[in-house]
């Protein structure tokens, strides 16, 4: 299935390809050897701690830091030889906005649709109107929500075929996250290329294709979501009305990844094939209830981190 896959991703076209990557400020900070592609119509997703080295990544695609090592192409094109033409491309928002010191928010629109050859703000004003946002506001007086959603506007509206956000939701209340989140699957369903950077694990889960996991300057993990989404294995909470009945099932030959005697809980790990076999012997017991826990994105990078620190404490010992 998954070499199926794989096949299917080599056939779409690679909108951006970025090779062993580096970009080293010493002292073991920095991107290394970072490599990756984002496929036409693929949202991709990047996670990782504070200084892991995502907005390093992107502000390369971007052109505006030029390489140790390796290259980012956008169509072809140099992303820092080429950075006039690439930009064209792409719709942009930093995770430190700073704003031209202009009077308003609408000011500063109609200066960058000026600027794009942008005539028809039909698409600027929908934004607008989903983020709830007054432009006429003063640049340099609006919160931090505030920028963020004339950012997210600035970088939307002109109908850009790639879309890079660092940290997007960033000062965004939950609803507004809620409606920021819409947007971009409907810029998805427009066919659009977009990488996303985030520390919300639950926001790349409900619009990513794949998300790739930085630490420490490197990526130690691309997850397929439909991967995530149809694995063989589940995880089910179960707890037994008395003593006895905890007991006796732990005797059964499950492989049982939690124990929790003071509530007569175990949480077992399972083939999906055999779940049908778990609810037959489980007639044998009182059972007071019985859940599956979703296996998130959150908890399949919190499995690779503590495998990699493992390996590290391992390599150490030796």
């Amino acid at each position: 299935m998954k070499e199926k896959l794989d096949n299917k991703i080599n056939q779409i076209e690679e909108v951006i390809e970025v090779n062993n990557l580096t970009k080293d400020y010493g002292e073991g900070r920095g991107i290394f050897n970072i490599t990756f592609s984002l496929h036409k119509g693929e949202t991709l997703g990047f996670v990782g701690a504070n200084g892991a080295g995502k907005t390093t990544t992107l502000r390369n695609i971007m052109g505006f830091l030029k390489p140790d090592g390796g290259s980012v192409k956008i169509h072809g094109l140099d992303s820092w030889e080429d950075s006039e033409k690439t930009k064209k491309y792409i719709g942009y928002v930093p995770g430190e906005i700073a704003f031209p010191d202009l009077k308003s928010g609408t000011v500063f629109l109609k200066s960058q649709a000026e600027f794009l050859n942008v005539t028809d703000m039909t698409k600027a004003n929908e934004i607008i109107e989903k983020l709830q946002l007054d432009p006429t506001a003063n640049l340099k007086r609006m919160s931090k929500g505030m920028k963020q959603k004339t950012a997210l506007v600035e970088a939307l509206f002109s109908d850009p075929e790639i879309i890079i956000l660092d940290e997007p939701t960033t000062g965004l209340d939950p609803l507004m996250r809620v409606a920021f989140l819409e947007l971009i699957k409907k810029e998805k369903e427009a066919g659009k290329s977009i990488i996303i950077s985030s520390h919300l694990y639950e926001e790349l889960e409900k619009v990513c294709d794949r998300v790739a996991l930085i630490d420490c300057g490197k990526i130690v993990n691309i997850i397929d979501m439909n991967e995530l989404h149809n694995r063989d294995w589940a995880d089910f909470k179960i707890e037994f009305y008395d003593k006895k009945d905890y007991k006796d099932f732990n005797k059964l030959r499950y492989k049982i990844i939690r124990k929790q005697p003071e509530y007569n809980q175990v949480t077992v790990n399972i083939e999906k094939k055999n779940i049908p076999n778990l609810f037959k012997d489980l007639t044998m017991f009182n059972v007071k209830f019985i859940s599956e826990i979703k296996f998130t994105l959150e908890k399949h990078f919190n499995e690779v981190i503590s495998n990699l620190k493992t390996k590290k404490e391992e390599k150490n010992d030796k």
